[in-house]
């Protein structure tokens, strides 16, 4: 039963939101405990969240547009005709937190920690793109000169690329590319050392609008202005605090309360109740994001596509969005529409096709089957997993165990394979297919499913090394197709974002990334 919901805070006391409007601190719903803050041990989106308000990239983000790229640590940029080769000029004024200058060292030391096989950078393959990055990963090549980046001088950075990379301004503002303080990490260790105190509060050195104040762990992570910041001047903030609540019941609580200025999500189930009652403070925004089940194609049984795919058909993901998953909308594959590109939808829901799989492998009615269990973050929709586990049971035999686990816990499982299957999802790093499709490649630090497939990459690969961009997206669908067909990943919905925001946050508007600019927001009451 749905507890009662009040829009209007408690009367009395001056409300967190109140004294944080004063001040001009905005208080941010962010799900969990960030991992890390390190940009080169972490891949997820809580994290991206606080990193990108404390490091900042060659371009900015805009906030009013995901395709518009303001400047950022550079000023300007060019490239040849065909894309292969980039050159960034950055900004002379540049500087750390501490006074230190920023300079195109600073990019290039960032690439070779991130890259270099020691640092068992789990997101290195974002990096890629650059000549000779993943041989120098994978330890092909050792010298990393070799790698497609230089710099002419302190602030001017060339990157070479593999291939041609048209989209490269976005994904450059994705806290891969961002550069990080190569003076303070060398001073807790060596380049490839992997969780020093180097970004705890005291030593975190940042160049962007904020830096790191405080960070107490299942509280609050706080940041405060920077005011060595190239813009500091037009930074109304004077801070952010990001509170995580991975019970998104208790977040929706705390917002009708005066806790926060924006929430993470608001439970699909509240979605009706919200919009009856405090419709000024719901967003109902499209979100480049795909919600899956990741198998661990490594475990007995699941190691049987037969099994996979049965499991997948038996889902019924429009049942699944109207009446779990509001505002979502049920998807056969992994990337969603991208401008031009549209991929084909390989499953749905046929629950008679499912039975009839799952006797070719020998599993009639599920016997022989174990019991599955379900990995799930502890923020994850307990609502989406068991309806699953009653879809299974019922039209296939096949019964699982809901294995909820914190954050940080969650996401060590899938890539040390501890699991059998996890409740996953998938947000573009940028407005282009390859975002959702380069990371099913082997030994990928995003795939952790253990499967690969050399076909499906030399596919990826020649359409990189395609001139004709409709040619490009052609061979990028059959790739996607194959891998789909194999369900490694089973389908489940593009994700809409529902959460709450107050009125009073002005610069803020619908994002397809949601990345939206901390450094351009203003709390006007």
């Amino acid at each position: 039963m749905l507890l009662p919901l009040l829009c209007l805070a408690p009367c009395g006391a001056e409300t967190p939101v109140e004294k944080a409007n004063r001040e001009k601190i905005l208080l941010i719903g962010n799900a969990s405990d960030p991992k890390s803050l390190d940009p080169h041990l972490v891949t997820g989106v809580i994290e991206h969240n606080i990193i990108r308000s404390l490091l900042e990239g060659l371009v900015s983000d805009d906030a009013y547009s995901d395709t518009a790229y303001p400047p950022g640590a550079a000023t300007s940029w060019e490239h040849n005709e065909n894309y292969t080769e980039w050159t960034f000029h950055l900004r002379p004024d540049g500087k750390w937190s501490d006074g230190a200058p920023l300079t195109s060292a600073d990019f290039i030391f960032g690439y070779n920690r991130l890259l270099h096989p020691d640092t068992l950078g789990p997101y290195a393959e974002m990096l890629f793109f650059l000549k000779n990055a993943e041989k120098f990963n994978r330890g092909e090549i050792t010298d990393f000169s070799q790698v497609g980046v230089s710099a002419p001088d302190d602030y001017t950075l060339k990157l070479t690329m593999r291939e041609p990379v048209p989209f490269l301004l976005g994904m450059t503002r994705h806290y891969t590319w961002f550069p990080v303080p190569r003076h303070v990490i060398l001073r807790f260790g060596k380049m490839t050392d992997r969780f020093t105190p180097w970004c705890e509060p005291g030593n975190f050195v940042g160049n962007g609008a904020f830096v790191l104040k405080e960070w107490k762990l299942n509280d609050h992570v706080d940041v405060a202005k920077n005011p060595l910041y190239w813009d500091a001047a037009n930074v109304k903030l004077n801070g952010l605090r990001f509170i995580p609540a991975e019970n998104y019941y208790t977040e929706t609580r705390g917002f009708l309360a005066g806790q926060l200025h924006t929430t993470y999500q608001l439970p699909p189930p509240l979605v009706d109740k919200i919009k009856e009652e405090c419709p000024q403070y719901l967003h109902q925004e499209p979100y480049l994001a795909t919600d899956f089940i990741r198998v661990n194609v490594t475990r007995p049984k699941l190691d049987n596509p037969k099994v996979r795919m049965a499991m997948s058909l038996a889902i019924d993901r429009k049942l699944l969005c109207d009446n779990v998953l509001q505002g979502n909308i049920p998807c056969g594959t992994i990337c969603p529409n991208l401008g031009d590109y549209k991929p084909d939808q390989i499953v749905s829901f046929d629950p008679e096709r499912a039975k009839a799989l799952l006797a070719e492998a020998g599993y009639k009615d599920g016997v022989g089957l174990p019991r599955f269990k379900l990995l799930m973050s502890s923020t994850g929709s307990r609502g989406t997993v068991e309806a699953i586990q009653a879809m299974w049971r019922d039209t296939l035999g096949i019964n699982i165990d809901l294995q909820p686990k914190d954050w940080g816990a969650y996401v060590s499982a899938q890539q040390k394979l501890d699991y059998d299957i996890a409740l996953a999802a998938w947000t573009g790093d940028y407005l282009d297919p390859s975002t959702f499709l380069l990371m099913w490649t082997k030994d990928n630090g995003n795939n952790n499913t253990g499967w690969s497939n050399p076909e499906y990459e030399r596919m990826l690969s020649e359409a990189a090394q395609q001139a004709d961009p409709a040619q490009r997206l052609a061979i990028f669908k059959k790739a996607e197709r194959m891998f789909i067909e194999d369900q490694a990943i089973l389908p489940i919905s593009y994700r809409g974002r529902n959460y709450l925001h107050r009125p009073e946050v002005k610069g803020w508007s619908p994002l397809l990334l949601d990345n939206h600019p901390w450094h351009t927001i203003s709390l006007e009451p």
